[in-house]
């Protein structure tokens, strides 16, 4: 049986980690560095580092914090933000950064996928989609949620698989932040739809909400961000409530 993952995430704003609910009002959460450091030792299985704003005000993402990170910690991270060519994502591999993340540059250049695919394999290419019910209808969002998309979340889930994404982070929007646990429908659906890992993202708040997304859908791995920056779950007790509980968790 796959080994289901927890990962933390790292919002990124100004060098500093922060926090908001449906991606806004955001707060100070802490040194990503640091944070980083108590997570590897917690026995997080990756990490994800976000720069929340760097699409949006057209900056590349932190190359000099991925260095300062994978001289710290010794387990797999993912590093996105504002990447929107090959040459963004060398600068970043060369950094440290095992994997990187991309969300609106694919939306509006779907070919970039392929070509961070061919030079770096499909293992390193993450892509992110951040969706939104609209009108009865999950659609994607881009822009830090700013910008409603025409592409319902299904579809586009299909195509990047096919473009050679090797790995999917979903995030609803309307969950985000919330902590009234993980949206179980379109994690169910996008990962029934797709043949390659998907990471379910927005609105954890306790264990039972890691469980029951493990339990009904076919995630392989669970990301969270508020609870672990501020102590809420440590993620040892979550991983012995985990097996406990049944599930196969690494």
């Amino acid at each position: 049986m796959l080994k289901r993952r927890i990962i933390p995430c790292l919002d990124i704003k100004d060098g500093r980690t922060v926090k908001g609910v449906n991606f806004i009002n955001l707060i100070d959460a802490g040194d990503p560095v640091e944070l980083a450091k108590v997570y590897a030792k917690q026995g997080a299985d990756e990490l994800v580092f976000l720069d929340i704003t760097a699409t949006i005000e057209n900056r590349k993402a932190l190359g000099a914090l991925v260095e300062r990170i994978a001289a710290e910690i010794n387990i797999p991270f993912t590093v996105g933000g504002g990447i929107d060519t090959v040459y963004d994502v060398s600068i970043l591999i060369k950094a440290g950064a095992d994997k990187v993340t991309v969300n609106s540059s694919v939306v509006r250049r779907p070919g970039l996928i392929s070509e961070i695919a061919r030079q770096f394999g499909n293992q390193c290419i993450v892509v992110a989609i951040d969706t939104k019910l609209v009108d009865h209808e999950w659609i994607v969002v881009v822009d830090g949620g700013r910008t409603i998309t025409e592409l319902k979340t299904i579809d586009w889930a299909r195509s990047i698989e096919d473009l050679g994404a090797g790995e999917i982070l979903l995030t609803s929007m309307n969950n985000d932040g919330t902590k009234t646990g993980f949206s179980i429908d379109i994690t169910r659906e996008v990962s029934r739809n797709v043949n390659i890992p998907v990471i379910a993202s927005g609105g954890a708040g306790s264990m039972e909400h890691f469980r029951d997304v493990f339990f009904n859908t076919s995630c392989s791995a669970a990301l969270a961000a508020s609870i672990f920056h501020f102590g809420e779950i440590d993620i040892r007790e979550l991983k012995k409530y985990l097996k406990h509980n049944g599930i196969a968790i690494r």
